[in-house]
C-alpha cells in the first residue's frame, strides 16, 4: 500500500510538472512594440525593411527571422511576431523587395497577378538568401551600438529562422538545404517552414539529407498554391527526405496555403478553421523553446501528449 501510495503521489507530481508547460501563456502584463527599420546592405546597395517585434523585458533575448511569401510584406504574419515576442523573443520579420507587395500594389488584379508570377524567379530567390545574413549581420552591429534600440537586447546565439511560402523555400535554403550553391548560415541553429517545398528539379534526399538542424515543417492537405506548381503532395516530399534527428512535421486537415497567414488568398474557396492559428502558435512556440532556448519541459511537451492534445482528430503530427 506505502508503495502504491508513493507512486501515485509521484506519478502525479510528473503529470503536474508535464500540465505545467503551455506554449499558449502569455504573461497578463505582456504589450507588444514594434519597430519598423530598414537595413541597407552596401555591398549590394539594396535596402531591406525590418518590423521588429520587441518583449517587454530588456534582457538579452533569443532572436527569431521571419520570411514572408511572395507578395507579401514585413506586416504579414503578425500573430505569429505578437505571440513569440510575448513569449520572450525578439521577432525580426523581413521585407524582400523586388518579391514583395511592390510587384502586384496598385497594378490591377490581372497586371499584378502576371507580374507576381514573373518575381518567383532565380533572382528573387538569391537575393533572398543573401537578405537573411546582411540582417543577421546589421543585428550584430546593432546589439553592440549602444545608442541604438537593440542594444544589448539580442542573443545572437539563440537565433531561429521561419517563413510561409516563398519565404519557406528561402529559410529551408539558408538553414541546411543543399543545391547548387550552399546558402546555409552556421548562426541559425532551428527553422520552420510554413508552406514548405522540394526544389524544382533534382533529388530531394540530395537537397535535404544533410540537414543538421532542427527542423519543423507546416502544411495543410489543400496547401496548393495558384502561382508556381507547389502541391499538398509536393509539399509533403520534404519530411520524408530530412534525416533523422529533430525532425517535425504537422499537417492541418482542410488547411489551404492561407491557413498560415493572416487572410484568405485569391483563388480559395474553403472556409478558415479558428484552431489552426492557436495549433501553429502552440507547436512554432514549443519548438523554438525547446531548441532555442533547450527547455526542456518544452521538448517533453512537443514529443508527448502535449503536443497532440491540441489538434483537430484528422490532423497529422509527426516527428524523427
Amino acid at each position: 500500500m506505502i508503495i502504491r501510495i508513493v507512486s501515485l503521489f509521484v506519478l502525479g507530481a510528473l503529470q503536474s510538472q508535464a500540465s505545467a508547460y503551455d506554449p499558449l501563456t502569455l504573461a497578463p502584463s505582456q504589450k507588444i512594440s514594434t519597430q519598423d527599420v530598414t537595413v541597407h546592405d552596401k555591398t549590394r546597395n539594396r535596402d531591406i525593411p525590418l518590423r521588429i517585434y520587441l518583449p517587454v523585458n530588456s534582457k538579452p533575448a533569443p532572436v527569431v527571422l521571419f520570411s514572408h511569401g511572395l507578395g507579401g510584406s514585413r506586416e504579414n504574419n503578425a500573430y505569429l511576431g505578437q505571440h513569440w515576442s510575448g513569449r520572450g523573443y525578439v521577432a525580426v520579420f523581413l521585407q524582400h523587395v523586388g518579391s514583395d507587395e511592390s510587384v502586384w500594389k496598385e497594378r490591377g488584379r490581372l497586371q499584378g497577378m502576371k507580374d507576381l508570377k514573373a518575381a518567383a524567379n532565380t533572382q528573387n530567390y538569391l537575393l533572398r538568401t543573401e537578405d537573411v545574413p546582411a540582417v543577421l549581420n546589421q543585428l550584430e552591429l546593432w546589439n553592440k551600438t549602444e545608442d541604438h534600440f537593440l542594444a544589448g537586447r539580442l542573443n545572437l546565439s539563440q537565433v531561429g529562422m521561419s517563413g510561409h511560402s516563398f519565404g519557406a523555400v528561402t529559410t529551408q535554403a539558408v538553414s541546411g538545404q543543399k543545391g547548387l550553391k550552399d546558402f546555409t548560415d552556421p548562426r541559425i541553429k532551428a527553422a520552420i517552414a510554413f508552406s514548405p517545398n522540394v526544389p524544382a528539379a533534382g533529388d530531394p534526399k540530395r537537397a535535404f539529407g544533410s540537414v543538421s538542424i532542427p527542423w519543423l515543417l507546416m502544411t495543410g492537405t489543400e496547401d496548393s498554391s495558384t502561382l508556381g506548381n507547389a502541391t499538398p503532395k509536393s509539399r509533403q516530399e520534404v519530411y520524408p527526405a530530412l534525416p533523422p534527428g529533430n525532425k517535425y512535421e504537422l499537417v492541418l486537415f482542410g488547411a489551404e496555403h492561407s491557413a498560415f497567414g493572416d487572410r484568405a488568398l485569391p483563388g480559395e474557396k474553403g472556409g478558415r478553421n479558428p484552431n489552426h492559428h492557436r495549433i501553429i502558435l502552440a507547436l512554432s512556440t514549443a519548438f523554438w523553446d525547446a531548441y532555442l532556448r533547450v527547455d526542456k519541459e518544452a521538448k517533453a511537451w512537443l514529443d508527448g501528449p502535449g503536443s497532440a492534445s491540441i489538434l483537430d482528430a484528422q490532423d497529422r503530427w509527426q516527428r524523427k
